[in-house]
């Protein structure tokens, strides 16, 4: 509980630091001191009246002491940091605006994702290493080049003209957390979920900021919408169960109901855009009870819209799967060869080659394609389920 909360207070706390004191790099540090001095303090002497508060005058006093050789500066700021510490009047514009700083363009995507993950989600550095496998140090050091590259950055909302470019950038980083939470690129793991739930819990947060935003709801519903499905994904000792033959009941009701009433309201009231179509298509996905009710025409349709709003080889891929249910097999193997050259040598392309001879009835070149597709993955749930497809038609070819 305490961890949950401290965790909901981090950025609004470094949010009111940065904007008091001006400096990214030495403010966080100064939070991480007042979080850990909470989480050793509060279990014990229990949750002050006023966690904010708390926090933000604790993590002042750290940042002053740091500053001690200026004397002067020092006192004028311990006065402001020892004083009562009001509910910030505009902490929500405030975590708005540090989410906007830590994807910042003169950023890295990989910088943009840890820094997110840091200071605004509150994961620790070793946490964020474990969950994208690799070192700590790689972390860290990802982490103190970005602080570096925003030294001097204004604490401010982007310029107007700036801002839907940059709400692009969060929005895209938040995608990015989810999807590696949700189907893990590498690792013995299929999913990793406190990066899946961290990214829906920032969403919220961000929809909660932007209500009007139609591609934040999008994003919103998007993500409900597909975690939804988790429960079902994996069987007891971890292997992949794919959609198709998911037991449905297992399906989270409440997050399927939420993300479905999100997308349907903001398709009604906001101009469509990327995250709301591929919530559309997790939408109908959802709404079948069984597999075989799928309404792959209208999916067909969604992604037609998808790729013409936004074009790209995964979106290509996707679609022609959706021709293959609606006009067969061979319909989308025709397709294939044309995919764009960026997902050569991508697993995801030898799978669906593979689902798709399968279902053609070329049991021989769909072994091939599965045994293609498991070599190419890093994952090794995914590994294991494309080499199990593989021996199942080498063991039962017809």
């Amino acid at each position: 509980m305490i961890g949950e909360l401290l965790r909901e207070q981090a950025p609004q706390v470094l949010a009111a630091l940065v904007r008091r004191y001006g400096d990214f790099d030495a403010c966080e540090d100064a939070v991480q001191e007042a979080l850990l001095a909470a989480s050793l303090q509060w279990p014990g002497e229990g949750v002050p009246a006023n966690p904010r508060g708390w926090l933000i005058t604790v993590a002042s006093r750290r940042r002053i002491e740091v500053l001690r050789n200026e004397a002067a500066r020092t006192r004028r700021e311990e006065a402001v940091a020892v004083a009562p510490d009001p509910e910030p009047a505009s902490s929500v514009d405030d975590s708005l605006t540090l989410l906007m700083l830590c994807c910042h363009p003169a950023l890295t995507s990989q910088s943009q994702v840890a820094l997110t993950l840091r200071a605004v989600g509150g994961l620790t550095t070793g946490e964020i290493a474990r969950a994208f496998l690799v070192p700590e140090a790689t972390i860290g050091q990802r982490i103190s080049r970005a602080k570096a590259k925003l030294q001097g950055a204004r604490f401010a909302m982007p310029p107007a003209s700036e801002q839907p470019e940059r709400l692009a950038a969060v929005l895209h980083v938040l995608y990015l957390i989810f999807n590696e939470g949700y189907t893990a690129s590498s690792g013995t793991s299929l999913h990793r979920v406190e990066l899946s739930t961290e990214a829906i819990r920032l969403t919220r947060q961000l929809r909660a900021q932007l209500p009007a935003e139609g591609e934040v709801a999008g994003l919103l519903a998007l993500m409900l919408l597909t975690d939804a499905r988790r429960p079902a994904r994996t069987t007891a000792d971890g292997a992949l169960v794919p959609l198709p033959e998911q037991d449905r009941t297992l399906w989270d009701g409440a997050a399927v109901a939420e993300g479905t009433e999100l997308i349907t309201s903001t398709l009604q009231s906001a101009p469509v855009g990327l995250y709301q179509l591929q919530a559309a298509i997790a939408a109908v996905h959802d709404s079948a009870a069984r597999a075989e009710d799928t309404d792959w025409r209208e999916i067909l349709m969604l992604y037609e819209l998808l790729e013409s709003t936004a074009p790209g080889p995964m979106v290509t891929l996707n679609r022609i799967v959706a021709v293959a249910m609606v006009h067969g097999p061979a319909a989308g193997l025709a397709l294939l060869d044309d995919v764009d050259g960026a997902l050569q040598g991508h697993h995801r392309l030898a799978a669906v080659r593979a689902h798709l001879l399968e279902l053609s009835g070329d049991a021989v070149a769909a072994q091939q394609a599965y045994e293609l597709a498991a070599r190419l993955t890093q994952s090794l749930p995914e590994q294991r389920y494309l080499q199990a497809r593989a021996a199942k038609l080498s063991a039962d070819p017809s």
